[in-house]
């Protein structure tokens, strides 16, 4: 029984009294569930958030909807590795078993297989989301650099699950993918036969990937997510969107967390997770014969992730394709924070209307120049025949690096020129040039690439199918 007294005046000391009370905790279950969750959920979101940072075409719930399918690929993952044993044939036979003896057994394979894939796009998209807004500045810097960490996490995952199955098509793919690592100088084969566990892909490999799939990587994911959901916490929540001619800090109502951003959410997780099952239900995951290391296909492509990559050894030698435009690559998207800086931006789609434009034309440019490219190499230019007496290394791979980043040189040249535009603006000029040139690079390496890895039409490489 309560013995404090009533408090029968508003003054002063009545209110430090109130204040300075032990809160009364509820006695029912559904009350303390409620103040569990509540908890729970004040861990991984600040108690209020600015209002703005709710609109819906700021965030897309990207990042909600990457730790849904983080989720989701846990829970059926631990169903999936019950019915699997990580040895050829072994692997391939539970993977039928569970196909066609456990029930929901193919439900539950086809919804882990398209939940990963999905999960490589949504992250894709929430770095995308991170820097058209500016989001990484300001203290924010670290998350960054966590974010490509996770992405890069995220691709591993796909790669050693990949395998898996131990089916013609996973085995070829991983037998390209793994290839690729060779190149690196000094270290490329060691590193293939550590992670193959031999020569080649074999029973060593499986089990190799399988406990990469299951142990370091899913450990790794769930402490960098951890980690980064707490320093988008400590860093004050996202960054609050304001329109092109706002200056300064931009002003936003604050909210509190339950209910209105937690309903969203949960909103949200509801309408995928329903498109999930649903497409889980009518689109089976990929399953060809089982693996045969004596017949390859032809052609034998990467995961779909990796074709980008794949298309560039076609006309790179491959240091260069491989390991030198790559490193390049994740360098500059590293030392983006460092570079773009500019406070007055943040929270602003493209920085500003100009730079809305650009972005634009980048995209443009990008889909029209790099198909170009990419047939004008595959039909006129020859550096190798044309620069016989050098090395391949120059004539193939650091001739024709030199004029791609002499051209990217040019556009930048041209657009300050050309629209006055500042360097933040010039920075997302380039980025989503070479971001769209990405992009054709894997759908040509997806589409259009045929026997022996010669341009075809769609329909072409269907029909050979």
């Amino acid at each position: 029984m309560d013995k404090t007294p009533p408090l029968a005046n508003n003054t002063p000391l009545d209110r430090m009294r109130q204040r300075l009370a032990p809160p009364e905790y509820p006695h029912d279950d559904r009350s303390r569930m409620r103040m569990v969750m509540d908890s729970l959920i004040l861990h991984l979101h600040p108690s209020k958030v600015p209002e703005r940072t709710l609109t819906w075409t700021y965030t897309w719930g990207l990042g909600g909807l990457a730790g849904l399918l983080t989720m989701i690929l846990a829970i059926t993952g631990v169903f999936l590795q019950m019915n699997y044993t990580p040895a050829p044939p072994q692997a391939y036979l539970d993977v039928l078993a569970l196909r066609s003896n456990t029930w929901f057994g193919d439900a539950l394979r086809n919804l882990h297989h398209w939940s990963a894939n999905l999960l490589i796009v949504v992250s894709l998209l929430h770095l995308l989301r991170v820097f058209f807004t500016g989001g990484y500045r300001r203290g924010r810097e670290l998350n960054w650099l966590l974010g490509l960490g996770m992405l890069l996490l995220v691709l591993g995952a796909n790669f050693t699950g990949y395998l898996l199955p131990w089916d013609q098509l996973a085995f070829w793919a991983i037998t390209v993918g793994t290839s690729i690592v060779s190149y690196i100088p000094l270290i490329g084969d060691f590193l293939n036969r550590l992670l193959l566990g031999g020569p080649e892909v074999g029973a060593a490999t499986l089990l190799n990937f399988y406990a990469l799939h299951i142990s370091f990587i899913p450990i790794m994911v769930v402490i960098l997510m951890s980690y980064h959901f707490w320093r988008v916490r400590k860093d004050g929540g996202l960054t609050v969107p304001k329109s092109p001619e706002e200056k300064g800090e931009p002003k936003s109502e604050r909210v509190t967390t339950i209910p209105h951003l937690v309903r969203r959410e949960l909103v949200w997780a509801m309408i995928w997770l329903a498109i999930l099952i649903l497409w889980a239900m009518l689109v089976p995951a990929p399953l060809e014969g089982i693996a045969n290391p004596l017949v390859s296909p032809n052609p034998a492509k990467a995961p779909w992730y990796f074709m980008g990559l794949q298309e560039m050894l076609l006309h790179f030698h491959p240091l260069v394709g491989a390991v030198i435009i790559p490193i390049l690559g994740l360098g500059t998207l590293a030392i983006l924070p460092f570079i773009d800086i500019n406070p007055e931006t943040i929270g602003v789609y493209f920085r500003s209307r100009r730079g809305q434009a650009l972005a634009l034309l980048a995209a443009g440019l990008g889909l029209l120049i790099t198909p170009a490219w990419v047939l004008l190499d595959e039909f006129v230019l020859d550096w190798p025949a044309w620069l016989s007496g050098w090395p391949t290394f120059i004539s193939n791979g650091l001739v024709p690096l030199a004029i791609v980043l002499l051209g990217l040189f040019a556009l930048d040249e041209g657009i300050q020129r050309l629209f006055r535009a500042d360097a933040e603006e010039r920075t997302l000029f380039l980025f989503v040039f070479l971001f769209s040139a990405l992009i054709v690079l894997t759908l040509i390496g997806i589409f259009f690439r045929g026997a022996g890895m010669a341009l075809v039409w769609p329909w072409e490489l269907t029909a050979g199918h």
